[in-house]
């Protein structure tokens, strides 16, 4: 569903991801971990086109998604805050992507009620700001509009940070969900190791913007990973 050809990124003269060949395959759980400044963020941008290569190419159902708009309608993402508008109100935002969905009131009430345990009743129904909710439920606000629009594709970097305990429990739950159910593609970046054994399937280590392991989920990943950053 999404493949990576000879992918590079460089800032400032300085190579900063280096990726010959990587292919994620539909209805793939991908996790993406690495130490700060390994890549994952800009590999994450690059998929979707915020930013662009020095070189290669990234193909979504053998399609290019640089400079085209056909993949956006199938892809859901949350990277950071700077993705949210702000200044409305978390339901004035999930009415106005639901709108880019034509989703209608009801629809958009629907999926917001199989959020209401996830948002813990501080999230929709209240006169907050985005800008005035805490980090956490900024965070929450991010993946529920990236869901709203039922993507194929779900990209989230780093979507546990920020998140309580029961709330990480409660989104790990949301995530095996849609694998079960819906079969999305999901491409996770995480800090930590623990959640992306318990989420995905697959997961890529990166280091210094190249690919140095490719393990599929087993009994034993967690702790191949973690011998691996005790190093």
């Amino acid at each position: 569903m999404i493949t990576i050809s000879n992918l590079t990124k460089k800032y400032n003269g300085t190579t900063v991801l280096d990726i010959p060949a990587l292919n994620i395959q539909p209805g793939e759980s991908f996790g993406l971990v690495g130490n700060n400044g390994a890549g994952k963020t800009t590999l994450f941008r690059l998929i979707l086109d915020l930013i662009e290569a020095n070189s290669g190419e990234v193909t979504i159902k053998n399609q290019p998604v640089a400079r085209r708009d056909e993949w956006k309608s199938y892809v859901g993402s949350f990277l950071d805050e700077n993705f949210l508008i702000d200044f409305l109100t978390p339901d004035e935002y999930f009415a106005f992507v639901g709108k880019l969905y034509n989703k209608s009131e009801g629809d958009i009430s629907a999926f917001l009620e199989k959020f209401s345990e996830f948002f813990n009743g501080e999230v929709t129904g209240n006169k907050k700001l985005i800008r005035e909710l805490s980090k956490g439920n900024q965070k929450k606000t991010g993946i529920a509009a990236a869901l709203l629009g039922d993507p194929q594709i779900l990209i989230l970097d780093e979507p546990f940070t920020a998140l309580d305990p029961s709330s990480q429990i409660r989104l790990k739950r949301i995530l095996n969900e849609l694998q079960e159910t819906k079969n999305t593609t999901m491409l996770i970046s995480s800090h930590d190791l623990n959640h992306v054994t318990e989420v995905c399937k697959r997961t890529v280590v990166l280091e210094k913007g190249k690919v140095v392991r490719d393990i599929a989920t087993s009994d034993d990943t967690l702790k191949e990973l973690e011998s691996y950053f005790a190093v």
